[in-house]
Formats: structure tokens, sequence, C-alpha cells
């Protein structure tokens, strides 16, 4: 019998001073009783039971100990009836990864913690693979797919690489027509931090074989190159969703549509649980919902 097992035989012992009522409560034998009571009394160090052929009552350190347990019980009971009622109130802290892009997602994201300001959320940007397990996270996202089996995962939706540039360099420098006009454009580049390599520009197969693209800045966030595009430097490939409201502004322009194809896929992951706090349930329900819609439709 567990310490929180022989602490219950022992207070409906205490209450009907008698082992035989107390294990016809518990659904085990008079000896059964007396035997978990022998052990904590041994475990403790003092005598509980004041012990006749009949009856049984309790010594000064059993009933100081009763009182003891009648307040830890209580406390279990009040622990337990506040989860109950918070069962379906999202709130308590989360510490979610985001990839370095995840700054493009902060408007969703503080659209959600208006929405739901019981939940603290702690937040780190990095491309690096994580593992979510050992690494305590909530909830993680990432593009691609998972193939770890301890997780769940939620499509959050699809995004394109496009290449924009504003109007202003569109007009002086021109606007390329085929990928090779690009050998003489300015050409701004993400480099990954990770690797230290250059993200390939999603030209078709058959469209810019082995073409080489001049660069004139590089950088390792998404938002520098939107920044340097948007103040005429030069072209930018991006993801959709960072430039959409810039495109619907007037402020960048997409170029060479034919020419590229692209799809990637952001998911949420989750470490797998009967029970999901409902603070990551509704964290990713809304990324769900919100991440990838025109806020305007």
């Amino acid at each position: 019998m567990d310490s929180l097992s022989a602490l219950s035989a022992f207070v409906r012992a205490a209450e009907a001073r008698s082992f035989t009522i107390a294990g016809r409560q518990l659904g085990l034998s008079s000896s059964a009783i007396g035997k978990t009571i022998s052990r904590l009394e041994d475990r403790l160090g003092v005598r509980l039971f004041h012990r006749s052929t009949r009856t049984i009552s309790l010594t000064q350190e059993g009933t100081t100990f009763l009182e003891a347990c009648r307040r830890i019980f209580a406390e279990i009971e009040n622990v337990e009836k506040e989860f109950a009622q918070s069962t379906g109130v999202p709130k308590g802290r989360m510490r979610v990864s985001l990839p370095l892009v995840g700054m493009l997602m902060m408007p969703t994201v503080a659209r959600f913690l208006k929405a739901y300001p019981g939940v603290e959320l702690d937040m780190e940007f990095t491309d690096h693979l994580v593992d979510v397990i050992d690494g305590g996270y909530d909830v993680v996202v990432r593009s691609g797919q998972s193939t770890d089996s301890r997780l769940m995962s939620r499509h959050l939706g699809r995004y394109e690489l496009q290449i924009v540039g504003s109007p202003a360099y569109l007009k002086n420098a021109g606007t390329p027509r085929v990928p090779q006009d690009l050998l003489s454009h300015s050409c701004l580049h993400h480099r990954y931090p990770t690797s230290g390599k250059l993200q390939a520009w999603p030209f078709k197969a058959d469209a810019a074989k082995d073409l080489v693209l001049p660069y004139s800045a590089m950088a390792t966030t998404i938002e520098a190159l939107v920044s340097m595009a948007e103040n005429d430097v030069g072209l930018a490939c991006v993801p959709d969703f960072a430039v959409r409201s810039q495109i619907k502004a007037g402020a960048l322009v997409t170029v060479l549509k034919d020419s590229t194809e692209h799809e990637g896929v952001f998911r949420a992951l989750w470490p797998t649980s009967r029970h999901l706090a409902p603070r990551v349930r509704v964290f990713v329900d809304f990324l769900a919902e919100h991440l990838f819609v025109d806020p305007e439709h």
C-alpha cells in the first residue's frame, strides 16, 4: 500500500475507531488495515493507536497526526476541484519554439495573447532542430515533415517563395522577364544561419539550369530582406506571407511568377498526451485558423 493509501486507511480507522469498519469501507480485511497502521507507526516512530481486544483509540500523537492528515486530504480535494473547474480555461506558462521567420507571425501571436490573457508565452526563435520533449517545449513550429513518433502534428498552412522588388527599383533597373535577366540585377539573398548556405531561388527545372545569381547583400533574417527590397536596394526571394501587406499596398511587386515553383508547409508539433493542456490546444487551434489567413478576408 502506498503512502497516500496508508494515510487514508489511518484516517478511516481513526474516525470509525475500528479496523474492521475501516477495512469494510476500503474493501480490505481488518488485518490488512492493522498491518498498514503498524507499518505506518514504524515509519513514523510513534504509536498512533491504543489497542485493546475490542476497541482502538487515538494516542496524543495519533490525534495530532489525524489533524495533519485531514489538512493534507482537504488540500488535495481543493487542488482536484481547481483543476476540474479549470479544465476548459486556458491558462499558465507555455514554452514555444518558433523558426526565425516566426517574427513575421507575431501579429497572429499578439492577437492570441489578447484573446487568452491567462496564457503566458515563453518564445524562442531558432531554425535549429530542437528536441521537443527533452527540451521541455509545449509547442514547436517548423516547416517540413516530422518523423518523430513521440509527437503529435498539425498542419498550419502552406506558403510559397516569391521574388519581389519595389516599383522604384524595377523602374530603374527594369523588370526581369526570364531568370537569366537577373544576372544584371541586384539580388538579395537569404543565408541560413545554421549552415551558412544561401537559400536557392525556386526556379523551375527547365527555366534556369546552372544559373548562378549575383548578390548585392545577404541576410539571415527575412525581415532584413523585405526591408531592403522596400527601400529599392534590389530583388529578394521571400515567403509570400512575409510580403502580403506590402504587395497589397503596392510597396512591392512580384516578378517571374511563371518561372518559379515552390510550396512549403508549416506544422505545429507537441508531445503526445491523452490529456492535452487547454492552453496548448487553443494555441495550436488559433495558429491553424489565423496564421495563414488574410486578416482582411
